[in-house]
């Protein structure tokens, strides 16, 4: 479990390349041992967020704190951060030893050892390997550390970008869709594996991803961000469940999201019909978008449905069945082990807990 103080903090950042605002006010902390995983589609701001903590980019307005101190202006070399990219840029006429070694060899023996008076350089040499062996047993690839490169699978070389990341003790390791040229199998593989290093560390972890199956794996904290601006923050399983807004909804996961208005505390209209909910503190008859997951809606008989709709459409999706089904004036998309071919008649019911209701502006956030 990650600790609970703050180790990097944006507070008001804005960015422009040209005419185009990326970054719009941005404010955000960051908790020492955290994985946080900046969420959201191509052009959101995400990767230049990345970069701007990285030292990659100066920022136009804003301070970037760490541990408390401003280092806008500090270069990236000289932050306590390192950076993995989609693209590894291993060196491909180095061994893989001799890649993880790389920046390890540029210290000087004291800063290699800098509890040990006058370290020699014999005793460099030897913290240097233990480090690098280290490493290696951590991403599994002891046993190729005298292979070159250019004989690693993708997922090979991916393991020793990260091991040639972490060998410097960073403190905060930012990772740019490191996964990406990956298949989907080791993709998955390597989402884990990757999770479990940095719980073993405990080092913090910065992830960009537009993938929300892999935000959802992987994070502690889940950054959504859209248009240059932070949509919402929290766990995974808490925006999954209660989305701020149509975009999140939309985004993560599958949503059916409905025109509704809000009749009172706890009563929503939506389809053609009143729902219960359990939300309150709108306006009284004010206009609002009802979320309903898909997996969450029963199918029943039609004499207990709260909705009778017919199926318009199923694909099968490995686990359940996904289908189209038109009930009360809109076509709700419906999660469900049970498969009922097109053309049939059934009931939808929802339970008040799995309804959720959003400001109507939440949709233009």
């Amino acid at each position: 479990m990650y600790e609970n103080t703050k180790l990097i903090e944006l507070v008001g950042i804005s960015k422009s390349f040209g005419d185009t605002q990326v970054l719009k006010q941005i404010n955000l902390y960051i908790c020492r041992s955290e994985f946080v995983t900046l969420l959201g589609p191509s052009g959101c701001g995400k990767t230049t967020t990345l970069r701007i903590i990285g030292g990659f980019e100066s920022p136009d307005e804003g301070t970037v704190l760490f541990d408390g101190k401003d280092i806008t202006g500090v270069p990236p070399y000289k932050r306590r951060v390192n950076t993995i990219f989609q693209k590894y840029a291993l060196f491909t006429h180095l061994n893989v030893y001799d890649n993880v070694a790389f920046g390890l060899r540029l210290k000087t023996p004291e800063e290699l050892l800098p509890g040990v008076a006058k370290p020699t350089r014999a005793q460099a040499r030897e913290e240097i390997d233990r480090r690098i062996m280290r490493m290696l047993r951590l991403v599994k690839m002891e046993a190729y550390a005298k292979r070159g490169v250019d004989a690693l699978s993708g997922g090979q070389q991916q393991r020793i970008a990260i091991a040639r990341a972490l060998v410097n003790e960073p403190e905060v390791l930012l990772l740019d869709e490191p996964l990406g040229a990956l298949d989907l199998k080791l993709r998955r593989e390597m989402q884990l594996e990757l999770k479990n290093m940095q719980q073993q560390l405990g080092i913090t972890f910065i992830y960009v991803t537009h993938d929300q199956e892999e935000a959802l794996t992987m994070s502690d904290t889940i950054v959504v961000m859209n248009g240059g601006v932070i949509q919402q923050i929290g766990s995974g399983k808490s925006i999954y469940d209660e989305p701020k807004n149509a975009f999140v909804a939309n985004f993560i996961g599958d949503s059916n999201i409905l025109d509704a208005v809000m009749n009172e505390d706890f009563e929503v209209s939506a389809a053609g019909r009143v729902f219960e909910c359990v939300d309150e503190g709108f306006d009284k008859n004010e206009p609002v978008d009802m979320v309903v997951r898909p997996e969450d809606i029963m199918l029943v008989g039609e004499d207990v449905g709260m909705l009778n709709g017919v199926v318009k459409s199923v694909l099968f999706k490995g686990v359940h069945y996904e289908m189209i089904i038109e009930a009360g004036s809109f076509d709700w998309k419906v999660h469900s082990t049970a498969m009922y071919a097109p053309g049939s008649r059934v009931g939808l019911s929802v339970v008040p807990s799995n309804i959720h209701i959003m400001h109507k502006m939440a949709r233009e956030a």
